[in-house]
């Protein structure tokens, strides 16, 4: 799982997979953010660490009886564990190593269930002043619970539980009427911490949703699902800057005989056969090349690794995949495409230089007849003027029949 550059892992044993088990439906991305979210939030567990460190000692100074040693000796003892294992996996997530997310989980029930039973121990010794001592930190932890785990709704559940119930079960055992209370108002505030617990999960999960949905409507044309001009532009100058000189190919498409299909049945019509355009342009590229619609019928690919004889290959290719008639509604569709192609840095170092050229090569083929394939002729200048170009040779029957998708 990750978070910005962290990755987390996702539990896998049964019941801390089921406790930090996300709403149905949430989307793999945000899942992800839940589980990093569990290893946040420091400085509220360092106050928390404090806090049940400090209530144990203050009852063992002033009534060092056994019970209270043992509940004293294991407090340190997860305390330190939870620690070890926080710091471990906040590294190996930096590191992308495996995190020890299921140990994480079970050492906080470990944590809450030992502060509860340093509660029930404090009550039952009759000594009010140790009750205080013991049970007034193990109520103010319950805020820190929801707010650390409620990105597993669950888990936050359980520790207020462990932590908290056994006061109840104590105060019954006492036998004082004046306790009775407290017996009462507990399972109260058990219930409405839970549920504020699973308001906040649901409250993040939206806004994460939200934020998702903003982002990606942000990168991306609405009718593809491909990149938008404006995100094209900018992956295409990171990819220019981090790539090695040479192999990096732009391709720039353009239908031919899709105005026609506008014109004849419609631009619903129009509009369903670039979705069908889209998929088999993402399907015919490799899983590391960039496509994006830039507007109309205009889309262009973004492909490294590709010297000239491969990227007029890989042309061919584009133009073979989508030259063909698709049944859109009931209606078949016929379109080519034709391709201009720069290459980086012969053609362009910077991608404004780099899109013109392949524009231009576009224009050409274009002229020259549909379903053609050209590359734009290598250019000394960074900013040259329409270069010569050359044909790549091909020229597709658009008329060319295949299986609709």
């Amino acid at each position: 799982m990750q978070t910005g550059k962290a990755i987390y892992s996702a539990p896998t044993w049964r019941l801390p997979r089921w406790l930090a088990e996300p709403p149905a439906g949430t989307p793999d991305a945000i899942r992800q953010r839940l589980i990093a979210e569990l290893f946040g939030s420091l400085p509220v567990f360092f106050g928390g660490l404090i806090a049940t460190i400090v209530g144990p000692l203050t009852v063992v100074a002033f009534k060092p009886s056994l019970w209270f040693i043992v509940w004293l000796t294991v407090e340190a003892v997860i305390s330190i564990g939870r620690l070890a294992v926080l710091t471990h996996g906040r590294l190996a997530a930096r590191r992308g190593e495996k995190t020890c997310t299921n140990l994480h989980i079970l050492m906080a029930l470990a944590w809450s269930a030992n502060l509860g039973f340093g509660c029930f121990l404090a009550i039952l010794s009759g000594d009010w002043m140790i009750a205080t001592v013991a049970c007034v930190p193990a109520a103010a932890m319950v805020g820190g619970i929801c707010f650390r785990n409620f990105a597993a709704p669950r888990l936050a559940s359980a520790m207020i539980i462990l932590s908290l119930l056994p006061m109840t079960f104590a105060t019954v055992l006492t036998g004082e009427p004046a306790m009775i209370g407290v017996a009462l108002l507990v399972p109260l505030f058990l219930v409405s911490m839970s549920l504020a617990a699973f308001q906040m999960n649901a409250m993040f999960v939206s806004a994460m949703v939200a934020e998702q949905d903003n982002r990606h409507r942000a990168c991306h044309d609405d009718l593809t699902g491909l990149s938008n001009r404006a995100h094209f532009v900018t992956r295409l100058g990171q990819r220019l800057a981090s790539a090695p000189p040479g192999g990096l190919a732009l391709f720039f498409l353009d239908l031919d005989g899709f105005k026609r299909v506008n014109d004849q049945f419609g631009h619903a019509t129009g509009d369903g056969l670039l979705q069908l355009v889209a998929e088999d342009l993402t399907a015919a590229v490799r899983a590391d090349d960039i496509t994006a619609r830039l507007g109309g019928d205009e889309f262009v690919v973004l492909a490294d690794g590709l010297d000239r004889a491969g990227a007029l290959a890989f042309g061919r290719h584009l133009a073979e995949t989508i030259s063909r008639t698709y049944e859109v509604g009931g209606r078949a569709c016929t379109i080519g495409v034709s391709i201009g192609i720069a290459l980086a840095p012969d053609h362009g170092g910077d991608a404004r230089n780099l899109l013109a050229a392949a524009d231009a090569a576009l224009y050409v083929a274009k002229d020259r007849g549909s379903c053609r394939v050209v590359m734009a002729e290598d250019a000394a200048s960074p900013a040259p003027p329409l270069a010569p170009l050359a044909d790549a040779g091909l020229a597709l029957d658009p008329q060319r029949q295949s299986t609709p998708s």
